[in-house]
């Protein structure tokens, strides 16, 4: 495993947001869902491409805080500008289980 330095950790922007809108994505290679993310007033709203659709409905999704990265280049999935990267854990079963807040916290805020 490589090391990586505080200052390393640091450089990387994780965000919470909430999610505002799901679209289903059917030119993904892999099953995905579009995603529409609020991330406050500084940063606003933007697009992820998300390996969620084993565990999550788009009804189940719509209003959930959810953990982005946001300061990596946007990144084209087919016609679609993915611009953060929401953070998930292989649940071991083929589906993605979402890294969260354990409670309500203003969109926008730094992982510290």
């Amino acid at each position: 495993m490589d090391t990586v330095t505080l200052d390393d950790f640091q450089r990387i922007d994780i965000r919470v947001g909430t999610v505002r809108e799901v679209r289903p994505f059917p030119e993904a290679r892999k099953p995905a869902w579009q995603l529409v993310i609020d991330f406050g007033p500084a940063i606003g709203l933007r697009q992820s491409s998300a390996q969620l659709t084993v565990r999550y409905q788009p009804a189940n999704l719509v209003g959930r805080q959810v953990l982005a990265v946001v300061n990596f280049p946007p990144r084209q999935i087919g016609p679609f500008r993915s611009e953060v990267l929401v953070l998930g854990l292989d649940d071991g079963a083929g589906g993605i289980a979402l890294v969260v807040p354990d409670g309500p916290v203003p969109d926008g805020h730094r992982l510290h």
